[in-house]
């Protein structure tokens, strides 16, 4: 969606429901009621709690004519399969991680987050005012779905190892929960990656089906546990520096909406996405530090780690775009918006930083 799409839909948005406040703006729109397949279990409330916030905002800016309800994963489906239902209209709409399914094509990982890739703050510009929003569209267009912003988590924590990792050849042969191209980068550091549903991870590690694993960051680590399995605890995600989640809507689903139920949405959306990234901020610093005191051990990964990881990220991605037109396309548009975003970063956000960071 262009710029201004989006900020005219979010203002009418706005407009609907400060006026659902004080009229019967949707009295004379029928009833509607969705139901969404979510990848996360209830417990993750604040990943999970995106789909609710939609649901609930929904319910307000309408009048209660908008019904939405969320349902965990394996509920309807299995967390990994949210694409496929929300495709096939097993459900009207679903909550989700892009990259989850590049396995469809690889393109879809610029939906979510790519390795040494863009914050969530540089995601949320490519999205709403870089184009990133149009030119993922046009991928998800052939699927039958259409997207929007759902969550943003900020640079993840790098995961839970049984041993520590001191160099790249510790790497080798470690039985890893990583989706995505992250998966695939560390297959060729020597992982073997595995791709599981955050309600299944817990047990893999326990009983030593995984060396290790990564999932999002303090607050929902703790939540799952992995700190009682794993103590050792690594950073940077470099495989998600700003991860967005994604709402996917059935385009037939989605075209059979009175407009005014559109814009009530894209709203909604809009606001979730937003909330999500803030809720974290907030909560995982606190989090971090229960951690620390119950003897999690945190750990930088090692340089040649870091150094390996960039120089196969970027030789994947020139391969994937010379054998995929898809990716090439929405690649050319993201690196030009990266490189742009990184020089300037450079200049304010970094140096305040590091000097704030600096200080005692």
């Amino acid at each position: 969606m262009q710029r201004r799409a989006f900020l005219k839909g979010a203002g009418a948005g706005l407009g609907l429901a400060a006026a659902s406040l004080s009229s019967k703006a949707f009295a004379d729109l029928p009833m509607v009621k969705w139901r969404m397949a979510s990848s996360f279990p209830k417990s993750l409330d604040t990943i999970y709690g995106a789909g609710e916030q939609l649901a609930n905002s929904l319910n307000k800016i309408t009048g209660g004519k908008f019904q939405l309800r969320v349902y965990a994963g394996g509920e309807i489906v299995p967390g990994l399969q949210v694409f496929d239902a929300v495709q096939q209209g097993t459900v009207e709409c679903g909550h989700t991680a892009s990259y989850y399914y590049v396995g469809k094509n690889m393109a879809f990982a610029f939906d979510t987050a790519m390795p040494f890739g863009l914050t969530a703050r540089q995601q949320n510009a490519w999205m709403y005012f870089g184009g990133g929003l149009q030119l993922t569209r046009e991928l998800f267009k052939p699927y039958n779905i259409l997207n929007f912003p759902g969550g943003n988590t900020g640079a993840q924590m790098g995961g839970w190892f049984r041993k520590e990792i001191k160099s790249l050849k510790d790497l080798k042969g470690l039985k890893m929960r990583i989706p995505g191209l992250g998966g695939q980068i560390m297959a060729k550091l020597g992982v073997v990656p595995q791709t599981l549903a955050g309600a299944d991870i817990y047990p893999a590690l326990e009983r030593g089906a995984l060396d290790a694993a990564e999932w999002v960051g303090p607050y929902d680590d703790e939540k799952l546990g992995f700190h009682k399995v794993a103590k050792h605890y690594y950073y940077p995600g470099w495989w998600e520096g700003g991860p967005q989640l994604s709402f996917y809507v059935n385009m037939q689903k989605w075209n059979e909406l009175p407009d005014a139920y559109k814009q009530a949405f894209e709203t909604a959306a809009a606001e979730a996405n937003v909330s999500m990234l803030a809720e974290y901020d907030y909560k995982n610093p606190q989090a971090a530090m229960r951690l620390v005191k119950n003897g999690v051990k945190l750990h930088a990964f090692p340089k040649d780690v870091m150094n390996a990881a960039y120089k196969t990220a970027i030789e994947l991605y020139e391969t994937e775009a010379k054998a995929n037109p898809g990716f090439a396309k929405i690649y050319a548009e993201w690196k030009k918006f990266r490189d742009a975003e990184t020089q300037w970063f450079k200049i304010a956000e970094a140096s305040y930083a590091n000097f704030l960071y600096s200080q005692k």
